[in-house]
């Protein structure tokens, strides 16, 4: 249980380990059930060997509040543990040694969780305070030998809160370097949807003197100068466009799939016939191939149902699978991503996740008037 504690990544706010945690509630309840365990144990030993003077009370709400507090702000539970530990030498008489047995198992964890949450100056400060209180209790010879024995399990609890903190900003910096590279496609992807609307553009701009009878000089001068703005501009994007491509690949001469193809990807597949921009429609048919990828991953053998409607002003995507096999892994979660940078795009909104059936959905809603 420690070892999954120690390993639990720190987040938002150091001092709160759970935060962010999957099975935050099942492991908080473990670690209740842990220090309510032993409260009783070290209470009950109290009681065993000392006359009972009433204080036991306050030992079980010292062992037990320090090991809850863990679960909030691991530098409270240690200072709390530390002044349990001054208090249980002056009242245990019969304990020979700094820690009993029972403060072992009661003291350690505490340490072990400051140290893997907070970094090196709090970790050398937490160190250096507790080696002073265990040379203050004991004989030199025996606080020697318990501090070399604490000392080693801060550094331990520090190396694996440090290696958590790494791989947490290796996995941010994947995030943010896959964001990047998905909302670039997304650009690649619109430049042809906006140059599409651009060319007609320029096509009206130009055959404006033919199709109008009587347009005035000053109208043609107009429209001409227009056109060439519009030209211009479907050269620039172009030249973006060219900086936004990498470095090996190659132009996508095709045009950009849109709601009529979402039939191609899932038979059965349920499509309005509404008419909606094209940017809309593009973002609608790669989330619905991007969640069949997904089902497909991670659901293998799943019986997958695709729905596209529009409901009032805005179009909504619902891809859901049933369960299915083991998952193949891979994927990292960038496909989610992906599609929640292409809803955003259209000021949408997009969430997924587990049915009650064990199967997966993807709800999106794109507002079809800022398309």
């Amino acid at each position: 249980m420690f070892r999954t504690l120690l390993q639990v990544v720190l987040l938002r706010d150091r001092s709160r380990v759970f935060d962010d945690f999957r099975h935050r509630r099942v492991l908080g309840a473990a670690v209740l059930l842990y220090g309510l365990v032993i409260a009783i144990g070290v209470s009950s030993d109290y009681v065993t060997r000392e006359d009972p003077d009433g204080w036991w009370p306050a030992l079980f709400a010292i062992v037990a509040g320090s090991t809850a507090l863990t679960l909030r702000s691991t530098l409270v539970a240690w200072r709390l543990a530390t002044a349990g530990l001054v208090a249980m030498r002056l009242l245990v008489k019969s304990e020979p040694s700094i820690l009993g047995s029972w403060q072992w198992w009661w003291y350690v964890p505490v340490l072990l969780a400051v140290a893997a949450v907070h970094r090196s100056r709090v970790v050398l400060l937490v160190a250096l305070i507790t080696s002073g209180v265990v040379f203050a209790l004991g004989p030199p010879g025996e606080a020697l030998s318990t501090t070399g024995f604490l000392l080693p399990v801060l550094l331990l609890g520090y190396a694996v809160g440090a290696r958590g903190r790494a791989e947490q900003r290796f996995h941010s910096e994947q995030d943010q370097k896959a964001a990047l590279l998905e909302r670039a496609r997304i650009a690649r992807e619109m430049h042809d949807v906006v140059a599409h609307h651009m060319s007609l553009v320029v096509v009206r701009c130009e055959t404006a003197p033919y199709r109008i009878p009587d347009l005035p000089e000053a109208g043609r001068r107009e429209f001409a100068e227009l056109g060439a703005a519009a030209r211009a501009a479907i050269t620039d994007m172009q030249q973006l466009l060219g900086v936004l491509r990498a470095e090996d690949q190659r132009p996508d001469r095709a045009p950009q799939p849109g709601l009529a193809d979402i039939a191609s990807l899932a038979a059965g597949a349920s499509v309005t016939d509404a008419e909606v921009p094209e940017a809309v429609g593009l973002t609608a048919y790669r989330i619905v191939q991007e969640a069949l990828t997904n089902a497909g991953r991670h659901a293998p053998g799943s019986t997958t149902s695709v729905a596209v409607e529009l409901v009032g002003s805005d179009l909504h995507v619902v891809v859901r699978n049933t369960a299915g096999g083991p998952s193949r892994g891979g994927g990292g979660g960038h496909g989610l991503r992906g599609m929640r940078e292409r809803v955003a795009v259209h000021g949408g909104s997009l969430t997924a996740g587990p049915t009650g059936d064990g199967g997966f959905e993807v709800r999106a809603v794109v507002p079809v008037g800022r398309g």
